[in-house]
Formats: C-alpha cells, sequence, structure tokens
C-alpha cells in the first residue's frame, strides 16, 4: 500500500480545535487552535490557521495531503445539501440548538450511525476545494467516542485491555467501553435500538458525570470546560456535605452503563446548583469529585469484570482528573493504567487518524503497528529563532552551560522558564514550554501563584528523573508509563515530603513526570545539575503560561512573559537569558 499524508483536523463549536498531520501511522506535527489564537480551548477558530500550521511544521503543502479526517462537528453549514438539512434541523436537533444553527450534526455514510432515520447530505467536493486540497483527497468523518478510545489504545501493547471513554457529551453519546482481547477489539455499549425519528438519543445528558462536574464548576463561578482542574484541586480541602443529594438519581447497572433517573441534562443543572447553594465551594467541589469517583469506578470495575481486563486505556476530558486517574490504577487486579495526554477533544484529531487507519488497514494490521509513547513533542520548534529575538539591548546571555546555570539558578531561588525544542501536544507542559522553580519552600507556591496570577489552591507538579522516581515516589507498574504524561497521581514516599514541600498536595500525594533523557535531553541535564548542588532530585514543573493564557508558543511571547516579570530567566537551548541588570542582583534563598 501507498504511503498516505494524511490531515485530520478537530473543530468544534464549543472548545478545543486541533490539527493533526501523520505519514500513515506515524505523526509528524499536531497543532492546537488555542496556542495559535492565545484563546484558551479555542474551538471556534476555521479550520485554516490551524492546518497551515500543522502542515508547515510536517514539512508538506495543503496539495500533499492524501486524506482529510473531521469530526461531524466541523463542518459549516454551508457544505451541506439545503432540503436534506432543512428536513434535519426540522426535528429533534434544530430544537436542541434553539434555532442558533451554526454547524450541523453530519452523519456519515456507512457503517456509523446505521440506526438514525434520516442524513443531512454533505458535499465533500465543495468543503475540500475551499480547503486547497487536491480534487481526489479522501474524505472521511470519524467518530467521536472510538475516536477517543483509539487514542488511547494505539500507544499501547495491551492484549487484554478495557479501553473507557466518558467526556461531557459527543455524538451524542457520554461513555463508551471497548474489550480487547488478542485480536478482537468488542463493543461493550452498543447503542439503542432505533425507535423512530431520533427516539434512539439518550436523555440528553441525565446521565452524565462529565456535565455534572461542568456544571458543578459553573456553580462555583468558573468557567465551564476550563476550569474543571480547579474542582479537582480545592476538593482537597472540603467534604462531601452534598454527595448524597446529588448521588441519589444515579445508578450502575451490573453491565457497567450508568443511567440516571432525571429526564434531562437541564434537570441534572438545577440539582448541582440547588445543592452547591446549601454548602461550601470546598464541600461542593469534594462532593462532585466523590461523585465522579464512585459513578466510574463502578462502572469501570463492572466493565473490568465482565471482561476480565487486567490494563485500562483511558481517554476524554473526564480522566483530565488526575485524582480520578489513580484511584482507577488503584483498582483490584488493575496491572496498568495509561491515559492518552490529550485526552479532551484536541485529542480527537489523533484518534480520529488511528480510526482511519483502522478501518483502512484491518485491526490484526493495525495492532502490530502499535507503539508505546515516548512524548508528545509534535509542536513547532523556535530554538534557532529565539535568539534573534531576544538580540535586544535589555536582555542579556548569562556565561556557562544551559544545565549548569540554571540549576544553580533554581538552587538560589530563581524562577526559570524552559523554552526547549517542539511544543507538548495537549494540555500539559512537560519540558518544553515549562516554568521550573526549587521545591524546597513552600512558599515557592505563592511567589508563582503571585506572578502567574493563578488561584492559590492550585497544586504544582513535580518533574524528576526516571532512575530517581521510585525513591522520592511511590510508582508501581499500574501507573509508572501514565507518570510519563503527568495525567496521575500517585502518594509521595514519608521520607521526602517536608523535602519537596512545593509539590506535595494535602492529601501527601503529588502529580510527578517521569523524565528520560532520551525523551527531552537538557531537561533531564538541569534536574541532573539541580540534584548534584542541592541533594533534591525533583523540580517544580508549571506551564510556562499565565492564568488564562495558552501556554507559551513563540520566542516573541516567550520574551514578553520576561519582560512582564512572570519569570526571572528563560533557559533554551542557546543560552539562559535575563533582563540585563543595572546592579548585582541578590539571590531569593537558598535550596538547601
Amino acid at each position: 500500500m501507498p504511503h498516505m499524508l494524511i490531515l485530520a483536523v478537530a473543530n468544534h463549536l464549543h472548545h478545543d480545535s486541533a490539527a493533526v498531520v501523520a505519514q500513515d501511522y506515524q505523526i509528524l506535527s499536531a497543532v492546537q487552535t488555542e496556542r495559535l489564537t492565545r484563546m484558551k480551548g479555542d474551538g471556534q477558530c476555521a479550520h485554516q490557521p490551524t492546518i497551515t500550521e500543522a502542515l508547515r511544521i510536517a514539512g508538506a503543502s495543503i496539495r500533499d495531503v492524501d486524506a482529510l479526517l473531521v469530526s461531524p462537528y466541523s463542518i459549516p453549514v454551508q457544505y451541506f445539501d439545503p432540503w436534506s438539512l432543512k428536513r434535519s434541523l426540522s426535528n429533534h436537533f434544530a430544537r436542541r440548538v434553539r434555532g442558533r444553527i451554526r454547524y450541523a450534526f453530519a452523519l456519515p455514510n456507512g457503517a456509523r450511525y446505521r440506526e438514525v432515520e434520516y442524513k443531512v447530505k454533505f458535499i465533500p467536493e465543495r468543503f475540500l476545494k475551499d480547503l486547497g486540497l487536491r480534487e481526489d483527497c479522501e474524505f472521511f468523518f470519524y467518530e467521536h467516542h472510538f475516536s477517543h478510545a483509539l487514542s488511547a489504545l494505539f500507544f499501547t501493547d495491551y492484549e487484554n485491555a478495557l479501553i473507557y471513554t466518558a467526556d461531557g457529551g459527543g455524538d451524542f453519546r457520554y461513555y463508551s467501553a471497548h474489550y480487547l482481547s488478542g485480536a478482537t477489539l468488542r463493543n461493550a455499549i452498543p447503542p439503542p435500538p432505533p425507535r423512530g425519528r431520533w427516539r434512539w438519543l439518550p436523555k440528553e445528558g441525565a446521565a452524565c458525570v462529565g456535565l455534572a462536574y461542568r456544571f458543578m464548576t459553573e456553580a462555583l463561578g468558573y468557567t465551564p470546560n476550563r476550569h474543571e482542574g480547579k474542582l479537582t484541586g480545592l476538593a482537597a480541602y472540603g467534604e462531601p456535605e452534598i454527595y448524597d443529594e446529588i448521588r441519589a438519581p444515579f445508578r450502575v447497572l451490573d453491565d457497567g452503563q450508568i443511567t440516571s433517573e432525571l429526564r434531562s441534562g437541564e434537570e441534572l443543572k438545577s440539582l448541582i446548583f440547588s445543592a452547591a447553594r446549601r454548602t461550601t465551594p470546598q464541600n461542593a467541589a469534594a462532593s462532585v469529585q466523590k461523585l465522579l469517583e464512585d459513578l466510574i469506578l463502578s462502572s469501570i470495575g463492572a466493565h473490568l469484570r465482565r471482561s476480565n481486563a487486567r490494563q485500562v486505556a483511558l481517554a476524554g476530558g473526564v480522566f483530565a482528573n488526575v485524582t480520578l486517574n489513580r484511584r482507577i490504577a488503584e483498582l483490584p487486579g488493575v496491572q496498568q493504567v495509561f491515559i492518552f495526554p490529550g485526552m479532551g477533544d484536541e485529542g480527537l484529531a489523533v484518534g480520529g487518524l488511528y480510526q482511519y487507519l483502522l478501518e483502512r488497514d484491518g485491526l490484526q494490521h493495525w495492532l502490530a503497528q502499535r507503539r508505546p509513547l515516548a512524548d508528545v513533542y509534535w509542536g513547532g520548534a523556535y530554538d534557532a529563532e529565539l535568539p534573534r529575538v531576544f538580540a535586544d539591548s535589555e536582555i542579556e546571555r548569562l556565561p556557562g552551560t544551559v544545565a549548569e546555570t540554571t540549576a544553580q539558578l533554581l538552587q538560589e531561588g530563581e524562577i526559570v522558564a524552559l523554552f526547549n525544542g517542539r511544543m507538548e501536544f495537549g494540555p500539559r507542559a512537560l519540558g518544553a514550554r515549562s516554568i521550573l522553580a526549587s521545591p524546597a519552600q513552600q512558599s515557592v507556591n505563592n511567589t508563582l501563584n503571585a506572578r502567574l496570577e493563578r488561584t492559590e489552591f492550585m497544586p504544582f507538579a513535580p518533574c524528576v528523573l526516571e532512575e530517581d522516581a521510585d525513591e522520592v515516589f511511590e510508582v508501581t507498574d499500574a501507573n509508572r508509563y501514565a507518570m510519563r504524561f503527568m495525567t496521575i497521581t500517585c502518594q509521595v514516599r514519608k521520607a521526602w515530603r517536608a523535602r519537596i514541600p512545593a509539590v506535595v498536595h494535602v492529601d501527601g500525594t503529588a502529580r510527578p513526570q517521569i523524565v528520560r533523557e532520551e525523551w527531552n535531553p537538557l531537561y533531564a541535564q538541569i534536574l541532573r545539575c539541580f540534584k548534584q548542588r542541592s541533594g533534591l532530585p525533583v523540580l517544580v514543573n508549571t506551564s510556562f503560561n499565565a492564568h488564562e493564557e495558552p501556554i507559551i508558543h513563540t520566542p516573541a511571547e516567550c520574551l514578553r512573559a520576561l519582560r512582564g516579570g512572570r519569570v526571572d530567566y528563560v533557559a533554551a537551548e542557546s543560552g539562559v537569558y535575563r533582563l540585563r541588570q543595572t546592579k548585582p542582583r541578590a539571590s531569593r534563598r537558598s535550596a538547601r
């Protein structure tokens, strides 16, 4: 089979647009729209800017693309036959969006969604032409939850696994479960049988715990689809006072399906808002966190019993919750858990790629192509450009090697941004666009929060070399792989908690990133030099961004952060930079 250049796009009405370029199974680039538009979680941007950047990084042009893969929600209304669109929008879907029709739910022809009576007629030729693609470019719609599932499964070598997804909804579904046994992949939650026009649809989110978490985020005054992580941090400070009230409508069946006595998502929202008003924010967060853990753990536990699986692959926005992921890894019999690092809807472009390849090549060939994930450095690299941008009379480059100089500054209590190589894909900073600090003083949290304008209860994460991880953290076979990508918490060993207080949560856990030199040489060298100087094998690693901003993308954005006082220094392959000092600068504190 000839090699194909494949472009996959995730672009939704609400959030997390992305584009991925691949040569068959090998990802060449992956770009999130928010990094370009500087609007956190942006999903409203047109396809073209994100596609253009992804192709630039991959060294390709739009005319090189052999196949375009999109989400059914990605297509503007003008690319549908108006008569079929009118017929479709006259029923249930039109009422769902309350007349605010901007995009249509394009149901693909073929095996998927056969149970739906009415299909919207899509006109791909016009869409391909407007994007600049060739007329013979293949077109493919991927399915939301199946794509989430495949993004997690592909980067494992599992033979006996449960692949489970959960989020706030996609393609009118909220969960999926697939069982992998040898060379067989089975859907464990098939859609309900058709009962007439659109009546097969679920109760619009009434049983969706992802929506419950989103509604609680909104009820506490935060932004839904963005600030759910704040609730995870806040929950550690509260008690689940209203848990029984918000748990009452839910049931987990013996087959693992989550159901609800409520009739709609609006009723669920009303329940959450009403309960939240009768308690403190900390207790409300603790209650919905317990609800999430209870329902998802019960559901996954039932599927594990039915499938006899020992390995678990996870994706979907619910699994951005690192505390939940730890509880899953601790379930009896679970040998390993892997969470795809782009677990939100940005990851659909990756999953869509692997869904297309699965249908093209068949399951047996697809399974043979799987590979462990070493890193997600799939974005653009600007190492060569940074010295030119920083060639300014206000900026000076420090003498010495980058790793040694950075380690010395960190030991002295300085805040150093690492701008290094290709950008990470997904929500976590993993040593390409990170802010580093010494973990020796709890007060560094207040310093970072003030300078980055972040919430004071949000915990910071540690990074650690692979050879030191077991000494400091309770690393197991079940959680080790997930720790490469900062997607799971674990206990900090008691002997270390007082020595690295800046990265220890109130419950004694942390969310570490395990680092290996072959994955990120400069990052690993800084960790090693810092350990030699301070005796501490751990550094604080937090995203290089201010509150409500996407992670820093370009050298120009990096320079603005340095000038704005977000960080004291910037470390890059070309050197360590700071604002030029008119007089000697005293160090803040020692990490010893």
